[in-house]
């Protein structure tokens, strides 16, 4: 990915649109989508800040990624659809984001807030690309923020999946089994669906011969905590 060259301290919009291969027409818009608080207090003709994008961004994102999960994961439950919803918004996640985009680099900032190494922070670059995500959509439409959006989620939510280890169901499982004594829990896999390069499969978890639960997903790790998800609800309403 380009850069600004050596020597200037900013990236333009039409350049970062040039770069990044942006749908904007409307510069002004991207401009405000990219200007921080910072600078609009050190420059009177800047009218306004991002704030009310990065509003409308976040609401989108949220929008964009819990659909993205519903249609993605069919099998997992609510309670895990939100927490990885979570993690895929959080201020961490989206700033990496920002970071793969390069938008430090054309960040709108005040001179103090550009000295103390604001386009490395992660609450700006995560409040910056949610605004541009905001002007975007206002620019466009939903599916246009989807086409840009979706690769990423590609990208980290099984990576997020695997990773949570102290929240993983599938230890937490086998800490409620082995606590009833029924022994280890044992997945197996029911379906294989789909081309070679996008498998589905289909996995049943069962305690002591009794099946708990089924879920699905694009690896056996995600199918089995799915289905071990899906074990610990059924556990708790029962």
């Amino acid at each position: 990915m380009n850069h600004i060259p050596e020597g200037n301290r900013e990236e333009s919009p039409a350049a970062l649109v040039q770069r990044l291969v942006l749908p904007f027409k409307n510069l002004l818009l991207l401009r405000r989508a990219l200007t921080h608080r910072s600078y609009v207090n050190e420059h009177q003709e800047a009218l306004e800040d991002n704030e009310r994008l990065e509003f409308l961004g976040d609401a989108i994102l949220d929008f964009v990624a819990g659909a993205w999960l519903y249609n993605h994961f069919p099998e997992m439950a609510e309670g895990e659809l939100t927490r990885m919803r979570s993690a895929l918004v959080c201020t961490e996640q989206l700033a990496e984001f920002a970071r793969a985009f390069d938008l430090g680099s054309a960040m709108r900032l005040g001179h103090g807030e550009d000295q103390a190494g604001g386009r490395q922070k992660d609450v700006l670059l995560c409040a910056t690309f949610e605004a541009v995500i905001g002007a975007l959509y206002l620019q466009s439409d939903i599916a246009t923020i989807q086409r840009l959006v979706h690769p990423m989620l590609e990208q980290v939510s099984e990576q997020i999946i695997l990773s949570s280890d102290s929240r993983d169901p599938k230890s937490r499982l086998q800490e409620w089994s082995q606590g009833k004594r029924l022994g280890i829990p044992k997945y197996v896999t029911v379906t294989i669906s789909g081309p070679d390069h996008q498998r589905m499969f289909e996995i049943e978890v069962q305690i002591n011969g009794k099946a708990y639960g089924r879920g699905s997903g694009h690896n056996k790790q995600v199918a089995e905590r799915a289905a071990a998800q899906a074990a610990l609800e059924a556990i708790e309403k029962s």
